[in-house]
């Protein structure tokens, strides 16, 4: 069989690492079901040895039981220690897929470690934590190179066949810095695929602007080796300083660029028909506005101006357009009240409350179960910080019980 590209988005653990924004419990699972709609393969889903988000991975694990989500996998991100390990399946039990991380580069081993671990330990610590994981029941592990593009070529490969030896299914190769270009993560991804023959993620940041061009280069290396690869994203391109690979623009680059399309076998399971609700939902959760020459999804994405262009488009959108609107969800028209509305907080009534759900077509069994819903939906706007939407008004009246769990922290 031809090796397949794959998308583990890891926007709720490195998109909301980035500096001065953040998400609600509330916030990621609705992403976790949007990147699950748009059939993403895994959702990097938080920090399982991190107490405030105990309550919400196990909700979500629970909504997977529950068969909520239809495709998409649930995956932690963990130190590749022992410790670490024992601590995240004490806190989340039905953990079943995760990412180990380690610092591979001299300059993280000399100058963020201080002697504390070398190249040996290193080695040692890391294989140690993935007979761990794999003992207490991970299905899946992948082991992360952090700091891979700046790591000696010579390490990168003892380290990951250990990591092979170990038992993990697949590494990660960490552009931490962004210092890659798509020049040499081929050739360096090339090289490891070929020497430890197994998959492959690629994690690039955009600190040079080139996070798209290393994922999909980096990608086509380990497919050109003959294994499978996981190119790792973030809605809207959200992730620490400036940013991560941009799922959307990833998915495109992979759909329509030259000497990808045809060429090589994406994931059959990606919506791209999903891209328009899940991009604007995280921009307004984020609060973080998307750029209008955003690929795919900007406002200027599918816009026109000049005499030239917009003659060209009118008389066949393919002078001028690479791919359709209708592909990203758009097109369709959005209505916006301008009369009276009435609108659901932490304040609300019970007449308002079945105003706005009567609208969105939920029924209540009876006055008690409305009563228990809109006690939800209030703590829910607490939580929150801002006005719900009707996709997490329709969550709270479908998932009570995990909603319950969602908002619920104990320090």
């Amino acid at each position: 069989m031809k090796p397949k590209i794959y998308i583990i988005d890891v926007t709720n653990r490195d998109g909301v690492q980035t500096s001065r924004i953040c998400l609600s419990k509330l916030q990621k699972t609705m992403l976790n079901l949007y990147l699950d709609k748009m059939g993403v393969f895994q959702s990097e889903f938080g920090f399982p040895v991190t107490n405030h988000e105990t309550n919400y991975l196990n909700a979500n694990l629970e909504l997977a039981e529950k068969k909520a989500f239809s495709y998409i996998r649930l995956g932690g991100w963990l130190r590749a220690t022992s410790d670490d390990v024992q601590a995240a399946f004490k806190l989340v039990p039905k953990l079943n897929h995760l990412n180990l991380s380690i610092s591979t580069s001299d300059q993280m081993i000399m100058h963020k470690f201080k002697g504390k671990l070398d190249h040996k330990s290193i080695l040692k610590e890391m294989a140690e934590a993935v007979k761990k994981a794999r003992e207490l029941g991970a299905e899946t592990i992948g082991v992360n190179a952090e700091d891979a593009s700046r790591t000696r070529m010579e390490y990168l490969i003892e380290f990951s066949l250990a990591a092979k030896e170990a038992g993990a299914d697949r590494i990660r190769y960490c552009d931490t810095l962004g210092c890659d270009s798509p020049f040499t993560i081929y050739d360096r991804l090339s090289l490891l695929a070929q020497q430890v023959k197994m998959p492959i993620e690629v994690h690039c940041h955009n600190d040079l602007g080139l996070v798209v061009a290393n994922s999909i280069a980096g990608a086509k290396a380990v497919n050109d080796a003959g294994f499978d690869t996981y190119i790792n994203t973030c809605v809207n391109g959200m992730g620490e300083r400036a940013g991560n690979a941009d799922l959307v623009s990833v998915i495109l680059a992979i759909k329509y660029g030259s000497g990808f399309k045809g060429e090589y076998i994406f994931d059959e399971r990606i919506d791209l028909k999903i891209a328009w609700k899940l991009c604007k939902y995280a921009s307004y959760a984020f609060g973080v506005p998307i750029p209008i020459n955003q690929p795919g999804i900007g406002a200027n994405a599918f816009a026109h101006e000049s005499g030239i262009h917009a003659d060209g488009a009118l008389k066949d959108r393919r002078n001028y357009e690479l791919y359709d609107f209708e592909e990203l969800g758009r097109g369709e028209p959005e209505i916006v009240e301008t009369g009276r509305k009435i609108t659901t907080g932490e304040y609300s009534g019970i007449k308002g409350f079945r105003n706005v759900y009567e609208k969105l077509e939920v029924v209540f069994k009876d006055d008690k179960e409305a009563a228990e819903i809109l006690e939800l939906v209030r703590y829910a706007n607490v939580h929150n910080q801002k006005p719900l939407v009707e996709e997490e008004l329709v969550f709270i009246a479908q998932h009570p019980k995990v909603a319950k769990n969602i908002f619920t922290m104990s320090p």
